[in-house]
Order: C-alpha cells, then structure tokens, then sequence
C-alpha cells in the first residue's frame, strides 16, 4: 500500500513519548490560519522554494525507517507517530503502517485534528497506544472562521474515542492569541475535557511564527499577520485555570 507523505523526522522528542520517528502525513481538511506546516495542507505534490513538498511512499518503506531507529524506542519508549497534514485522509494507509509497527512492538502515536467519520477512528484505535488529538475551541463559528470547518463531528469524535478506552488520549490545545488565549475559552475546552472518560493529560501548545517563512516559498500570504507568541506568564495562567477546572494534569507544551 501506498501514502503519500512529506517528511519523515527521526531522533524526535516531541509528539509522543520517548524518542520517535513522526511520518508526516501530505493533505490536511482545515485550513488553520496558524499552522506552522503550510506545506502539509494540500495532498497534491508542491514546490516550495527550490525544494519539492511530497512524495509516495510504501508501507514496508516506512517499515524500514522504523526499524533503523528501533533501538532508541527500546531504550527511551519511544516509537512512531504519524502526524501530518491530517492522518485520517489517509485512514488505510495510516491503519496499515499503525498494525504493522504494533505487531513489531513498536509504541504507536497519532498527532490529529480528529475531523473524520468515526469509521476511520474506529479502525486504527485497535493499533493505537497514545492518541494526541487537537482541541481548538468549543464554539463552532469560531472554529469555522479560523480553520475553514466547525467542529462538532471532532467533538462528537472526541467523546467516542475516550469511551473506547482503547488508547491513552491526550488532548493538545494550540494557544492563539485572537482566537482561544483568554481565561474563559481555555476553561470551556477544560470543562469539556473533565466530561470526557480516560484523558490523561491536556498540553497547552503556545502559537509561533516558526512556519510564516513557508508561507511565501508556496507563494501564499501568512493569514496571521503580526500576531506574536503568547508570553510565558500568560501560559501559566492557562495551566492552572486548566488543570484546576479539568482536574488533570495540564503542561505548557510537549
């Protein structure tokens, strides 16, 4: 089976835990004015500047990535995470690539938006061992007019995946002035989050400018203009007010 992707990063220490290998997966369904992978978002092959953006890729090719780094998985519990893009508009080829590393051994992860048909969820659950799924806000003409979809079906999913139990799912929230960096919205998504069986974490993700000069070798605008990072002491008010009304643990990252 083949997929298409646009990166695969190794030696990572980030999206998931110990260290991993991420598989980025190419085609995303939103359209988020922050995201830092522009590259990501269109399934077609790209030019961005002097470089092509995307490639097709084997399962077994994948395979062999993995099982270069194995040794670092065995001694940090590490292993792979697909992320992307969007892994769900790719639901086989990520159910494939998630059995097969299972089947090895290999600890699993999923970094997603979780904006799918349950169907596709519901088919890589039984792989998974750590799913961490994006929650951006609770209100869905916000959410729409800053990704381009509402997200009902991603909270309506987000109930189902915690009611599976099947995997240990943490919930990431990227903090962005403008759009969800107030006291009162990161506590509707906290108190979302306490409705919800088996979260065991909520990472606050602070927004960057890290992706903006993409933006311009794909020959696009950067849609959020001057907006800057969110200052730590801001950060650490989210947390508390987080962790104090969701009742879990809550970090500022990861």
């Amino acid at each position: 089976m083949t997929g298409r992707i646009f990166d695969i990063q190794r030696y990572s220490i980030h999206d998931g835990s110990g260290v991993r290998t991420i598989v980025f997966f190419k085609g995303c369904f939103l359209r988020c004015k922050w995201c830092c992978n522009p590259e990501s978002q269109r399934k077609e092959i790209e030019t961005m500047g002097d470089k092509t953006v995307g490639r097709d890729i084997t399962v077994a090719e994948v395979m062999a990535a993995v099982e270069r780094d194995r040794v670092y998985y065995r001694r940090s519990g590490g292993g792979i995470t697909l992320s992307g893009g969007e892994v769900l508009a790719q639901p086989d080829f990520a159910t494939n690539i998630l059995r097969e590393s299972w089947e090895k051994g290999v600890h699993t992860c999923i970094e997603s938006t979780g904006f799918a048909d349950f169907s596709k969820i519901e088919s890589l659950l039984p792989y998974l061992d750590e799913f961490l799924l994006d929650i951006k806000h609770m209100n869905p003409e916000k959410h729409e007019k800053f990704t381009g979809m509402r997200n009902e079906n991603i909270l309506e999913n987000a109930k189902k995946i915690a009611e599976s139990g099947k995997t240990k799912l943490i919930v990431r929230v990227p903090v962005v002035p403008g759009f969800n960096a107030t006291l009162e919205e990161i506590s509707e998504i906290a108190t979302f989050v306490k409705s919800l069986q088996n979260v065991k974490e909520i990472h606050l993700l602070p927004y960057h400018r890290y992706g903006e000069n993409k933006y311009s070798m794909l020959g696009r605008d950067y849609p959020m203009g001057d907006v800057s990072t969110p200052d730590n002491s801001l950060m650490e008010s989210l947390k508390t007010t987080a962790s104090k009304i969701s009742g879990i643990v809550c970090q500022v990252g990861g």
